[in-house]
């Protein structure tokens, strides 16, 4: 490999990449506003739910018990309703999302230590946020629930209660339970490999359509020096395009990086340089822009938005499908980058990860070499 020839191509590389300055402005520009728009647009939080309440008791104690549902973030009180066609009403025009029936005799039964049933209406076309705000609705009746019966033994042994379990619980790495803390890492990672397998997916076809091809191919120069050469422009653009996203995340959406930056940003070097090397061989084998930048965006966001983990559980997956993801890059660059971001750990236990990204690099650039024809037919 002669380093003249190959800096040469970066060179030709490098200047076509500044003639054309609308397509370097929305390779750094696209990053930020997708990052932008899924980091405050996507979130997985449930909260402040609709719902609406038909008192049939209206006494102190059906106000009390409501009244746990109201001082919540959890739950948002659109107002009272009489009769079942006007809850019916509230969840088919989405003004209520759960809803509430309190019995006439509540007052009476909680007074006199009966069982009494409330119920609860929940709008299901949703079916995890459904869930989520049943559990909710779960947790406030059982609190409000042990505080009745543990009332009725400090009556009756004049003195309270000790609870069997004691259970105190503590969240680590995300004490507020945040989903921005949770995706905002993984769709970074998720924006960078499909931007970078765009920007290259178009560099060989792009030779051929304009019939550039012919001569580079009278050219002296090898089939690695035209690969390499070509990736190392876009490379820089990368870890731009990486170092913005980093500051994004850090000071734009106060997601904590506990881990070490220098780690970070080699692991982001190996899975920019192997996103980078699948858009050229993308390229190689397509030989027209737009077959190559259609390729490049169903083998890169596609598989990462849905089999990366970042949003969706691997392991709720079917078996067939969670096997496919252990050959999604963006699978392991995820784990990398939530382990840094969030846990702060280092190579003793993200190296599996980065050894697979380091392979894909490898490989990747290999077969762009190999499948690089330096002939006309």
């Amino acid at each position: 490999m002669n380093p003249r020839r190959l800096l040469a191509i970066a060179r030709k590389e490098t200047l076509h990449i500044r003639r054309d300055i609308r397509s370097l402005i929305l390779a750094v520009g696209i990053p930020m506003l997708m990052l932008f728009m899924f980091g405050y647009a996507l979130t997985l939080d449930v909260d402040r739910v609709p719902f609406v309440v038909w008192d049939q008791s209206r006494t102190p104690a059906s106000r009390e018990f409501l009244a746990r549902f109201t001082a919540t973030r959890y739950f948002d009180y659109r107002g009272p309703v009489a009769g079942y066609a006007a809850l019916e009403h509230a969840i088919d025009t989405r003004e209520a999302m759960l809803t509430l029936v309190v019995p006439p005799d509540f007052a009476r039964a909680t007074t006199a230590g009966r069982a009494v049933t409330v119920q609860a209406i929940v709008d299901g076309t949703d079916a995890n946020t459904a869930g989520i705000v049943l559990g909710y609705a779960g947790a406030i009746a059982t609190a409000y629930d042990q505080q009745l019966l543990f009332a009725e033994v400090r009556r009756l042994t004049g003195r309270p209660p000790a609870p069997p379990i004691d259970l105190r619980t503590r969240v680590w790495f995300n004490a507020d339970l945040e989903s921005k803390n949770f995706i905002v890492p993984g769709i970074m990672a998720v924006i960078m490999g499909l931007i970078a397998a765009l920007l290259t997916s178009l560099t060989i076809a792009r030779e051929w359509e304009r019939g550039t091809m012919e001569q580079l191919v009278s050219t002296p120069v090898k089939r690695a020096e035209l690969i390499l050469g070509k990736l190392l422009p876009y490379v820089g653009i990368g870890l731009a395009n990486m170092v913005i996203a980093v500051l994004m995340t850090v000071f734009l959406f106060a997601v904590p990086l506990r881990g070490s930056v220098v780690l970070l940003f080699a692991v982001g070097t190996m899975f920019v340089v192997g996103t980078l090397a699948q858009g050229v061989l993308i390229s190689t084998v397509a030989r027209q822009q737009l077959l190559a930048s259609q390729m490049a965006m169903i083998s890169t966001f596609l598989p990462a938005f849905l089999l990366s983990g970042f949003a969706f559980a691997i392991a709720n997956m079917p078996v067939v499908v969670q096997g496919i993801t252990y050959i999604v890059p963006a699978r392991y660059f995820v784990a990398l980058v939530k382990g840094i971001f969030l846990r702060g750990v280092g190579l003793a236990v993200l190296w599996p990860d980065a050894l697979f990204l380091t392979v894909f690099a490898l490989v990747a650039i290999a077969l762009s070499i190999r499948l690089t024809r330096k002939t006309l037919d």
